[in-house]
């Protein structure tokens, strides 16, 4: 038997997670001098999303037991958690963190960071870095614990794949964008050279604990923030969470998801439930973006940009609803959005407190974005596009006189949309 021949005999199949047939692992030869070696390999990767009531209460061990696998305290060893917290967040909720780690006996560090789009550069991951350095914490059952938005949970995501290559970390999202977008996948990420996310991981969290009655304390403009990201999945996937927007849109915004009626609590549960679930159907067989075309990068072709030149101005839910609006009449221009289904959607946008419109859609400014987007989808374009309301498709011939069209078109019907609301307040 020749060494490729014993290489090979350690050679196992495998298979993907649709079941398809993968090239086997194991260690490869090429030629009897063996000078040559190919090493294919693959990780199980295993994460967990999981509703949780008043996790801060005393009583809930939820938190406290995240991410430790299996490990527990002892006298000698103490449980211990390095907690990065958002500024405001701990203005807010700090008290009953820091009780909550006391109550159940762990030593622990608050790490508090102010987070937002303008310090979410790894000027911040650094100073983490450092924090966490010098707590100190054992690399595999002492996981980084992470409260706040979306912002702070994609640069602690980062300095947890960096930290002595990769430390496990749990996220308690306080938005509702981080409950149902940034609190569910993989990627993290911070800007850089002022683009958004530009440098980033992929790296899920152990488990992501996921308690509305954070959003309590939300003021009205972040939750519409949040609600752009389960609208996006609503127009490219899932037609009834669009009708469940569109009726009770404006209940769920003025309950702030917390259930303060019998319908605001149905309808409450149900959007956030598919909304989240319509996500991972979308982000689990392609975990790791080998697959290019994504759906759920509807509102994520020129929001990049904009949302970076607006800064402070837009948030992120913001920008991608702009964007939404934007291709949603140029689909109609298509054909593949009716005149019917446009002024539903964006009724519905108008409806949840979101913008329609920025300024910022200019013909150089989308230029530069679909440029810069068509770089990062591997010199396609890529984009989404809305199918009625439901369904999407991929194109990849946008023209720059097609989207003049469109901002157009968007611009005559955000006045007129003007027009009819003053109209109705006189």
């Amino acid at each position: 038997m020749t060494p490729s021949d014993v290489l090979r005999s350690h050679a196992s199949a495998s298979r993907s997670s649709d079941g398809a047939a993968q090239e086997p692992s194991g260690l490869f030869t090429f030629s009897q001098q063996v000078d040559s070696w190919v090493v294919r390999t693959a990780k199980p990767v295993s994460y967990e999303i999981r509703f949780v009531d008043d996790v801060l209460d005393p009583s809930s061990t939820d938190l406290v037991e995240a991410g430790s696998r299996g490990v527990t305290g002892t006298d000698a060893a103490p449980v211990r958690r390095f907690v990065v917290v958002d500024a405001r967040v701990d203005l807010l909720h700090g008290d009953r963190i820091r009780a909550y780690f006391d109550h159940h006996k762990v030593e622990h560090r608050i790490c508090v960071v102010p987070a937002d789009e303008s310090v979410k550069g790894f000027d911040t991951a650094a100073r983490i870095i450092r924090e966490i350095d010098d707590f100190g914490i054992a690399r595999r059952h002492e996981p980084v614990v992470v409260i706040g938005g979306g912002v702070l949970m994609d640069i602690v995501g980062l300095v947890s794949s960096l930290y002595r290559r990769g430390t496990p970390f749990v996220r308690v999202p306080t938005t509702l964008i981080g409950l149902v977008d940034a609190g569910v996948g993989a990627k993290t990420g911070v800007n850089f050279n002022g683009h958004k996310n530009r440098l980033g991981t992929y790296f899920p969290a152990d488990l992501t604990l996921l308690d509305r009655c954070f959003l309590n304390t939300l003021d009205r403009r972040h939750i519409s923030n949040g609600l752009a990201e389960i609208l996006k999945i609503a127009l490219i996937k899932d037609g009834g969470l669009f009708q469940l927007l569109e009726r009770h849109g404006g209940l769920l915004l003025e309950e702030k998801f917390q259930g303060l009626s019998s319908t605001g609590e149905l309808a409450g549960a149900e959007t956030l439930r598919r909304a989240i679930h319509g996500m991972l159907e979308e982000l689990q067989p392609n975990l790791w973006e080998a697959q290019l075309e994504r759906v759920v990068d509807y509102g994520h072709t020129f929001s990049p940009t904009v949302e970076m030149r607006a800064l402070p101005e837009l948030l992120h839910g913001e920008a991608v609803c702009v964007d939404m609006a934007l291709t949603t009449v140029l689909a109609q221009h298509r054909g593949m959005v009716s005149e019917t289904d446009r002024d539903r959607i964006l009724a519905t946008m108008r409806a949840l407190g979101l913008p329609s419109w920025n300024d910022l859609l200019t013909g150089e400014i989308l230029t530069d974005a679909l440029q810069d987007t068509v770089r990062h989808r591997d010199g396609q374009q890529r984009l989404p596009l809305p199918v009625g309301i439901g369904g999407a498709a991929f194109v990849n011939d946008v023209t720059a006189l097609e989207l003049a069209s469109a901002v157009e078109d968007l611009r005559a019907l955000q006045n007129a949309g003007r027009t009819a609301e003053r109209g109705t307040t006189r």
